[in-house]
């Protein structure tokens, strides 16, 4: 499969970018990944890259986008924090992805039993560990049920995936409320912000759009 070209990039819609990562994942699921001469690729995007999506994704060694969606070089750009969340270098980031860089599609991917959501649930302190997991303080306070404080922390696996997809959610919301570019860009049909959920157990993203 050759890289995308600014003409193949220019025929996606965020609808159809959606899709292609749906299909990639499936093959990933399936083990029928695309054929792909990797360095063909390195050579066809040595003078441009066209993307088709950002995806911000935990930096979890389990969660590699370029593989749970079978992508290849010059396909995705992909931002990776722990507790996928954003801050204004990350906003930057894909501003520069979608506005000038033409992806049609962010996908705010969390994944389940995610060690951040963990940290944050149990309210972990570790030099700047502390602060980072605040950012994911809000997710933890926006599940309210179980309302039983033992039952609240990273020994409920169920109430940890609960929070990790608030989180995801959260994060949408933060994107179009802290990023005008974007949230003009979504009003105008020229990108899509949606979130997923990675099953580390199955390999399958679940998509909320």
């Amino acid at each position: 499969m050759k890289a995308h070209t600014k003409e193949t990039q220019a025929s996606i819609t965020p609808d159809s970018a959606m899709q292609l990562l749906k299909e990639g994942n499936t093959r990933f699921q399936e083990k029928t990944k695309v054929n792909r001469d990797l360095m063909e690729q390195v050579k066809d995007t040595s003078k441009g890259q066209y993307p088709f999506a950002t995806i911000l994704s935990c930096i979890d060694s389990r969660v590699s986008s370029e593989l749970i969606f079978d992508q290849g070089i010059g396909d995705i750009f992909s931002a990776r924090i722990a507790g996928n969340f954003v801050n204004d270098d990350i906003l930057g980031s894909m501003e520069f992805a979608c506005k000038l860089a033409g992806t049609k599609l962010i996908l705010v991917l969390g994944h389940t039993a995610c060690g951040a959501v963990k940290g944050a649930c149990d309210d972990a302190k570790l030099g700047n560990l502390t602060g980072m997991l605040s950012k994911i303080k809000p997710a933890v306070n926006g599940v309210s049920s179980p309302e039983d404080a033992s039952l609240r922390n990273s020994s409920n696996i169920d109430f940890v995936n609960e929070v990790a997809k608030k989180n995801v959610e959260l994060t949408i919301d933060k994107i179009v409320e802290d990023s005008p570019v974007l949230g003009e860009m979504q009003t105008n049909g020229e990108i899509k912000i949606v979130g997923g959920m990675y099953d580390i157990n199955s390999g399958v993203v679940h998509f909320y759009d």
